[in-house]
């Protein structure tokens, strides 16, 4: 039974950087599919990264090249590293997981990584806010 608290966010100007974590309770990060969401405001909530059970990892058009999503084993962690932040980055940043029993390579073998119906556990959000 996995809860995932997040913790990172907060207010920073134009082209600042923020690193976000996720913690999941009762399992480990290693081997489960993971992703960041964000919900923007007036918007439906939207996939930004995800990181599958064999490590590889995949990005909205939106943030590539500026957003790095990992795991850090030691930690138990799930990182998303997030640079030259911009204004539309404001938004409620979301950790999802799913143990992916049946297909480990969710991204490196073209699974629906990017659809919410792949994760069926849910942190709470971290407020992100770019001014």
């Amino acid at each position: 039974h996995v809860q995932l608290v997040e913790s990172g966010g907060g207010s920073v100007q134009a082209g600042g950087s923020l690193r976000l974590s996720c913690v999941p309770s009762g399992s480990t990060v290693r081997n489960l599919c993971m992703a960041w969401f964000r919900r923007r405001p007036e918007k439906e909530r939207e996939f930004v990264a995800a990181i599958d059970g064999l490590g590889s990892s995949a990005y909205s058009d939106s943030v590539k090249g500026r957003f790095t999503i990992s795991k850090d084993n030691d930690k138990n962690t799930l990182d998303l590293q997030m640079n030259g932040l911009k204004p539309e980055d404001t938004g409620t940043y979301i950790c999802a997981a799913d143990p992916c029993t049946f297909l480990r390579g969710l991204v490196s073998r073209g699974g629906r990584y990017y659809s919410p119906f792949e994760y069926n556990h849910w942190g709470q959000g971290t407020q992100v806010t770019v001014s």
